[in-house]
């Protein structure tokens, strides 16, 4: 079959509220279409439902007894869910079960341009449905845990427990019920479920931790929607089963720190962080990662709290006190849900022989959750990292200063203290891949290139891999180097995959994967990893952060970046970053106003790159040119004299040159233009290849400044042909090179591009298309006015 002959197959996850009419089968004919048509007015007339068919994305299908209502927005379907419930109130003859699900839905044109929806978020919403009688809106497990970063949704989930669907399998269900809505009874499905159990799981009620949004104001950017289709029953696969917190997970609390000597807190933290670490190695396990335990005390009042909020079922607890050459860990393992002390031990050792302890704990947890241990995770367990005490301590050190820290001043500290141990003990392969994936770090965002070269990081990788060839840490280092370094995706891809074998319960692998999934365009693959990062990293603001205004972003999923940076603020409710990236998402999605309002909450004087780039973006989209020139000098001036620019201030000059111009200030503008030339090709030999942060688009962007059009143009070309195989460079490479064809004049040229920029991840967005002035060129033509006008 011919391509243009193939049905056209579109892959997103979505959320699904999946409806039918109880009883719909044993009604005759003359009733059935009676019960439709009443059911069909009440959807009809749902806000949600309204708002997706005035953007007219309704997906119509056959109709019977039940369907589906798919939607992008996390919270539209529980909206609409409600709506439908109050209103049926007025029709008490009409018996309705809802079942809510996000996962995976596939959207099929056939040939004769019908559209038709399938998929597992289908086939789990309708499983969750079927587990509920009339009255009933049921939500999975996995939705709820989405659902409960919302603090509103908070009195109404009710946890059932495990319902039991086809071929024997089970699914976690939760009852969505208060006063207005929803049957607070017990599914019949559920009458044989031990009576204790089943009042406890109901009595359980889920807490939330993102702020609330007003409902009224939310809108539905929803694929929206498939309505009372008949879905054949043979059609459906076996649902995915979603079960309670599992009895092998833990959380390993921070260690306190019981020296006198208080600087001593790295060598605490670093014990704990050996001990998580060795647990991570074990698969039979579920561990979550430290980002999200550093919140939490030592010793908490609250577990049951601390046990819901990471998902686990296990907390580690301990201390640390060294003194002199001596050091004394205490530790116990405590069931969070009872507040049970399951296990205890202290472990006195001399300093040079601590090296052991974190793998005797580990196994000793292993033992009491009934992990089993294979013979390579024994050996990864229990392995010594080194037996040179000093080096040790150095490592430590450095761990301390890379996990406290997330700047590029830290990781060049962090660098030279693991530079220290493998000086101390050159065979320490531990610290070996720390040098090599901080030296990547540097290495991709070009600070230190005189030091941390390709070699450097290569050499680096390949000693830890040449010490520990079996050890996960290995694998990353050399995932590290083919990613940032080498720009071999997939041979970092295969690293990764290796390392996720060996460090199964890492957070940090995952994301890693993530980053490279979606650099190979398989966003689908990516974001499965996103979401099982955060599974093993909830509370990573970083993670986060790069999920709200990196992935979702790119996929302009607004709804879902908004979401998650939301889920950030709740727990890092200051944070400057997490706001100055909310702003970001804000103005992609083109609501200028509400971006202005978030910039607003944060200080005046603030100098976080972040901060500095997103507060210019929003001038520079409100035509206050004057104003992005004060924000982008005021960042400049604080750079000590004779320091080199970093990347974002090589951006920074590019913008405050545009701003002059648009100003029309053309010579002041060369100034910043030549500035940025010289920092990114100080000589005609300079090779200026691709990078993390589009370093060759921005050395385009000055040629065109300084109206140097044929380097511009091509500069610009070589740009697209350096990110030739990378799927979000070369569409942020060929969007310069657009606006560099619109500069000079050749109008066909970039126009072309646009259709393609505005449909591929990583490409533009309509919002910027309007308000960004290097389209002004482009402004007067119809060909540009009308894919402006289709977004509305």
């Amino acid at each position: 079959m011919a391509d243009d002959q193939k049905p056209k197959l579109r892959l997103e996850i979505a959320h699904v509220l999946f409806i039918d009419i109880v009883g719909y089968s044993k009604l005759r004919t003359t009733e059935q279409s009676a019960q439709i048509q009443k059911l069909r007015e009440v959807v009809r007339n749902t806000e949600q439902f309204r708002a997706a068919d005035a953007e007219g994305k309704l997906l119509r299908l056959p109709t019977g007894d039940g369907g589906a209502l798919v939607f992008r927005s996390l919270e539209a379907p529980v909206l609409c869910a409600v709506e439908i419930a109050k209103a049926l109130r007025s029709h008490p003859d009409l018996g309705v079960r809802m079942g809510i699900h996000s996962g995976p839905v596939n959207e099929v044109t056939d040939l004769n341009e019908q559209a038709n929806i399938a998929g597992a978020g289908i086939n789990v919403a309708q499983r969750v449905m079927d587990c509920g009688d009339a009255g009933h809106i049921l939500v999975s497990k996995h939705a709820a845990e989405d659902l409960e970063q919302y603090d509103q949704w908070q009195p109404y989930l009710h946890d059932l427990g495990g319902c039991e669907i086809k071929h024997g399998e089970r699914l976690h269900v939760i009852n969505f019920y208060n006063h207005d809505v929803g049957n607070s009874a017990l599914p019949s499905k559920f009458a044989n479920v031990d009576k204790a159990a089943a009042a406890t799981a109901t009595s359980n009620r889920r807490r939330y931790s993102v702020a609330a949004m007003t409902i009224g104001t939310l809108i539905v950017v929803g694929v929206a929607v498939a309505l009372f289709f008949e879905f054949g029953r043979k059609q459906f696969g076996s649902a995915a089963t979603v079960g309670p917190i599992s009895e092998k997970s833990i959380a390993v609390l921070p260690f306190e720190n019981l020296s006198d000597d208080k600087s001593n807190a790295y060598f605490s933290e670093g014990i704990q962080d050996e001990i998580l670490t060795r647990l991570s190695k074990i698969a039979a396990l579920k561990v979550i990662s430290r980002t999200s335990t550093q919140k939490y005390k030592s010793t908490p009042d609250n577990l049951r709290d601390v046990g819901r909020q990471l998902g686990v079922a296990h907390i580690l607890e301990g201390s640390v006190q060294k003194i002199s050459n001596a050091v004394k860990v205490n530790v116990q393992l405590i069931r969070a849900a009872t507040d049970e002390h399951l296990w205890a031990e202290s472990y006195n050792r001399k300093l040079d022989d601590v090296f052991g302890v974190e793998g005797e704990v580990a196994g000793a947890i292993a033992d009491q959750l009934n992990a089993k241990l294979s013979g390579t995770e024994q050996k990864a367990v229990t392995e010594k990292p080194t037996q040179n005490a000093a080096a040790y301590d150095a490592y430590l050190r450095a761990l301390s200063i890379e996990h406290n820290n997330y700047s590029y001043d830290a990781y060049i500290q962090a660098e030279r203290g693991y530079e220290d141990a493998v000086q101390l003990d050159p065979n320490f392969a531990l610290a070996w891949a720390r040098v090599a994936i901080t030296r990547s770090f540097l290495y991709f965002n070009a600070i230190e290139l005189n030091k941390n070269t390709a070699a450097a990081v290569r050499d680096a990788a390949d000693r830890a891999m040449a010490f520990a060839p079996e050890a996960g840490e290995s694998w990353i280092a050399q995932g590290s180097y083919r990613y940032r370094v080498a720009r071999d995706f997939e041979g970092a891809l295969a690293a990764y995959q290796e390392a996720q074998k060996r460090l199964p319960n890492s957070s940090l692998v995952h994301q890693y994967l993530g980053f490279i999934l979606r650099r190979l365009g398989r966003w689908t693959e990516a974001e499965a990893n996103y979401r099982k990062a955060l599974e093993l990293d909830p509370r990573d603001i970083q993670l986060l952060t790069s999920m709200g205004n990196e992935f979702y972003v790119y996929l302009r999923r607004f709804d879902d970046a908004l979401s998650m940076l939301d889920r950030a603020l709740q727990i890092a409710p200051d944070s400057s970053t997490v706001h100055s990236n909310k702003a970001l998402v804000l103005q992609a999605a083109g609501r200028l106003e509400e971006a202005r309002r978030e910039l607003a909450q944060l200080p005046e004087d603030s100098m976080d790159d972040w901060v500095i780039d997103v507060r210019a973006n929003q001038a520079i989209y409100e035509r206050h040119f004057d104003q992005a020139i004060r924000v982008i000098e005021h960042k400049l001036n604080s750079v000590p004299q004779g320091q080199a620019l970093d990347s974002f201030q090589r951006a920074f000059l590019v913008q405050l040159g545009q701003c002059q111009e648009w100003l029309g200030r053309g010579d002041a503008a060369r100034g910043p233009y030549s500035r940025a030339v010289a920092a990114i090709k100080p000589t005609p030999d300079t090779v200026v290849g691709p990078d993390a942060n589009g370093t060759p688009g921005i050395l385009a962007l000055a040629y065109a400044g300084l109206n140097e059009k044929e380097k511009a143009l091509q500069q610009g070309q070589d740009a697209v042909k350096a990110y030739e195989t990378d799927a979000i460079g070369k569409p942020q490479s060929e969007t310069v090179l657009a606006q560099i064809q619109a500069r000079f004049g050749d109008h066909d040229g970039a126009i072309a591009a646009l259709p393609h920029l505005l449909e591929v991840p990583a490409g533009i967005t309509i919002a910027d298309l309007k308000f960004n002035p290097l389209w002004d060129p482009l402004r007067n033509d119809s060909r540009f006015q009308k894919l402006i006008a289709s977004d509305n």
